[in-house]
């Protein structure tokens, strides 16, 4: 099946922890992008080129708590928290596909169920875990079909940043890298061997090539 790189996330205890980190790592204030209150969540939103982008996620504290359970294992504080204190802050990515059906047939184990959002009016789908857990706690990305509509760019800050690549540590790199490969997915990061999960995005701004963690 093919995937191909949607977005990334970095998954913040609070939005404004991860605007600031966001802004210590490459040098851009990045603007607010929206909220989500069918899941109780609020962005911020950057484009990095290429139809993809970077969300900077979290709780929207001013919002009523959904149904189910949050994406991006946001429910879970005390991970989210241990996580953002070790330095582990981008945690995430979406991969889009035009056929979340086929995608998921036998992988919901590892992608969760599909969740049409949002839930009143669903515009697209999403893959969420029953227990709002990252894929393989991170190592696989969510799913997103927007059923056929193309992400529009027009409501995303472009602040001339552009992802030139993104790296993947992890204990078992091997297994992680024939996932990736099984899978198809276009634009996937590097991957390679490292004590535990944690990404780096090489990022190009402004003021020159930046790392995001």
């Amino acid at each position: 099946m093919m995937l191909k790189l949607d977005h990334l996330t970095i998954i913040a205890p609070t939005l404004k922890e991860g605007v600031d980190h966001v802004r210590a790592c490459l040098n851009l204030d990045v603007p607010f992008g929206q909220r989500h209150t069918y899941m109780g969540t609020h962005n911020h939103l950057l484009q990095l080129g290429d139809l993809t982008y970077l969300e900077i996620v979290a709780v929207d504290p001013d919002a009523d708590r959904p149904s189910c359970a949050r994406w991006f294992g946001l429910d879970d504080r005390t991970r989210v928290r241990r996580d953002w204190d070790e330095g582990r802050r981008l945690r995430g990515w979406v991969a889009r596909t035009d056929a979340i059906d086929w995608a998921l047939e036998g992988r919901e184990g590892t992608f969760g169920r599909k969740v049409g959002l949002p839930f009143d009016a669903p515009a697209f789908d999403f893959t969420i875990p029953g227990d709002g857990s990252l894929p393989l706690h991170g190592a696989a990305p969510s799913l997103i079909d927007r059923r056929g509509k193309a992400r529009s760019m027009d409501t995303i800050a472009d602040l001339g940043a552009r992802l030139t690549g993104f790296t993947l540590q992890h204990p078992e790199a091997d297994r992680v890298t024939t996932l990736l490969r099984y899978w198809d997915i276009d634009r996937p990061p590097t991957v390679i061997q490292g004590s535990k999960l944690r990404y780096t995005a090489q990022i190009e701004t402004p003021t020159g090539l930046k790392n995001l963690t």
